[in-house]
């Protein structure tokens, strides 16, 4: 697609300052981590420097994902629409993505003049300077979405659309006085019908949570739509979250110093021969590998394309490879340092470090699972033609690919041991595979670090969005009382904490296939943690059971987005995967009943 002068000067805009700051924030962080470790001589000021580096990298990284049309939306339901239609229904979400980024444009702009007066402790800097990226990112998201639907849009598709929003304005507007009084019905409408309606049209998930919140607040109470602004700062503010763009490079790294390719390759000498061999080798690889990037599909790409060809000869059906590689990035959602498991220490308390130690248990008792259904289908297959790799081979394999099997470890072992943040841990997992990568593969081509850092950036930036606006959604919803009362509702659940843990179960394989798991997190773990708790349920086997319980819904079609990446990445139509998925999700449901109720798989070794 041919970009107009105005796109490519946007683009040049967000792009070069966004691979800049995720490439500084790399720097500031491995500054402070030689500091405090080496030299024994903490720096005051790198957190602090890196937090407001941090906040400009999430917006720009926004807009970025914009460009790219990389934020996380649903198209399932839009795509099968006719083409009038869908063009309608385009049309419109580009009219709705244009009135989020000009209504909280004000709003940040008065948020930006009111931390003029506030000075950051270490630095002694106003904190408006931080706070301007919201107001820049919004700026440039708005311009990049005007000329987007300039571009796209059809003259009449406009008109309709602009019709559209401008009688739901006037509707809502008329029933304001109503809305102020209508309590819980509010969030009916605004939070569940309004966002379903979104998210079912495609709008990106962060605009639906972001839009629907401003107009329940606009609509509905006096509150200033100032909060929104604060809240979505809060939320892409948190420390902790510092560690989602470095953990996300880290995952792309791996790849291109060849870390990723020697695992598998050593995987793959010792256990190829084997019926299902590969198989095997492909689940212990995702086990290996998963977590460290922070996006399945950076996950299932370092691990799809050193094994499917070699697969493919030997005659596995490629539906049926494509339907393993989803199940094993649903198996793997608990891996640490799973970025959804960060977001749940960052929006609940609960301890990162224990959480990590909790995570590996389930994730193996879901891939014992998915071995079963594999040795059960593999069992006739034909292994005469594979010659076993000789013992020498195999050994020379494994000291190959031994500094690329301790990555994994050094990272989980740094944060469950206390001996560093997560944040920490991410820095020293780059500089340990760009030290590795150097002197023992040497395989690092310099031209695609630049490409690595944009899409770092997209990545991080769409995900941290979503955080800032769900955030903002989560914050409503307490305000109105709503957590209040659900609590007081799921404590009355029928069967006590074994009712709770099955409602539990279902609601979050649902929001996992529609909302993913990290804004499902956002919005309900504050809700729900509390009545776990309050139910005798350890928060950290609550927590296992919901992100496997999302990882499932994440990849089971037809509304898992994450099947249908792994269909993009195995090269395969969905069509041939869909009928052999269902034996690999009916083995993860199994596993997820044996870790709802067995609490010793997530809080045995803590």
């Amino acid at each position: 697609m041919t970009l107009s002068w105005p796109e490519r000067v946007l683009r040049a805009l967000a792009e070069w300052p966004a691979a800049l700051l995720v490439l500084a924030e790399i720097v500031v962080l491995s500054l402070g981590v030689v500091y405090r470790y080496v030299l024994q001589t903490p720096l005051t000021w790198s957190d602090e420097l890196a937090s407001v580096l941090f906040l400009w990298l999430a917006m720009l990284g926004a807009v970025v994902a914009m460009q790219h049309g990389e934020h996380m939306r649903l198209t399932v339901f839009v795509a099968k629409l006719a083409e009038p239609k869908r063009r309608k229904v385009e049309s419109l979400v580009a009219c709705l993505t244009v009135l989020f980024c000009a209504t909280l444009l004000w709003p940040a702009i008065e948020h930006l003049n009111e931390q003029w007066v506030i000075l950051t402790p270490a630095l002694e800097i106003p904190d408006a300077l931080r706070v301007a990226a919201v107001v820049v990112g919004l700026g440039l998201m708005l311009l990049q979405s005007l000329l987007q639907l300039s571009r796209a849009a059809r003259g009449a598709d406009l008109a309709w659309a602009l019709g559209c929003l401008l009688v739901l304005g006037a509707a809502l507007h008329w029933a304001s006085p109503f809305l102020m009084n209508f309590g819980h019905g509010n969030l009916l409408l605004f939070f569940v019908l309004m966002v379903g309606v979104c998210v079912v049209m495609g709008l990106p998930i962060a605009f639906a949570f972001g839009l629907c919140t401003l107009a329940y607040l606009q609509f509905s109470t006096s509150t200033p739509l100032t909060i929104v602004v604060s809240r979505i700062d809060e939320g892409m503010s948190h420390l902790i979250l510092l560690s989602v763009p470095l953990f996300v490079f880290l995952g792309a790294f791996i790849a291109v110093t060849g870390l990723a390719k020697a695992m598998v390759q050593f995987l793959a000498s010792l256990l190829g021969h084997f019926r299902g061999g590969l198989q095997y080798v492909l689940l212990a690889a995702m086990y290996l590998v998963s977590g460290i990037s922070g996006s399945k599909a950076a996950d299932m790409a370092a691990v799809a394309p050193a094994l499917f060809p070699e697969m493919k000869q030997r005659g596995a059906d490629p539906g049926r490879l494509v339907a393993l590689l989803a199940a094993s990035g649903a198996m793997s959602e608990t891996i640490p340092p799973s970025l959804v498991l960060i977001t749940i220490g960052a929006v609940t308390g609960v301890s990162i470090a224990a959480l990590f130690i909790g995570g590996l248990m389930p994730a193996l008792v879901g891939m014992l699972a998915l071995c079963v259904v594999v040795y059960w289908q593999a069992r006739r297959e034909n292994t005469l033609r594979v010659a076993r790799t000789p013992l020498p081979e195999v050994m020379r394999y494994f000291w190959l690919a031994l500094p690329a099997l301790a990555l994994p470890f050094v990272i989980r072992s740094a944060v469950v041991e206390g001996v560093a943040t997560a944040t920490e841990v991410s820095t020293i997992g780059i500089l340990y595979t760009l030290i590795v990568g150097m002197l023992f593969y040497r395989q690092m081509d310099w031209r695609r670090i630049y490409p690595m850092l944009v899409e770092t950036a997209s990545l991080s930036g769409a995900i941290l969005l979503i955080i800032g606006c769900a955030t903002a959604m989560a914050w409503a919803l307490t305000q109105s009382g709503f957590s209040r009362d659900l609590v007081e509702l799921m404590t009355q659940v029928p069967g006590g904490a074994i009712g709770f843990m099955i409602v539990s179960m279902l609601a979050f394989i649902i929001l996992g296939s529609m909302l993913e798991g990290i804004p499902a997190i956002v919005l309900f773990g504050p809700l729900l943690f509390p009545v776990a708790r309050a139910l005798g349920i350890h928060e950290v086997h609550y927590a296992m059971v919901v992100v496997f319980a999302m990882g499932l819904g994440l990849f089971a079609p037809p509304v898992g987005v994450g099947f249908y990446a792994a269909c993009a990445i195995g090269k395969v139509e969905a069509d041939l995967a869909l009928n052999k998925i269902w034996p690999y999700l009916g083995a993860l449901m199994v596993a997820l009943l044996v870790i709802a109720f067995v609490p010793w798989v997530s809080i045995g070794f803590l």
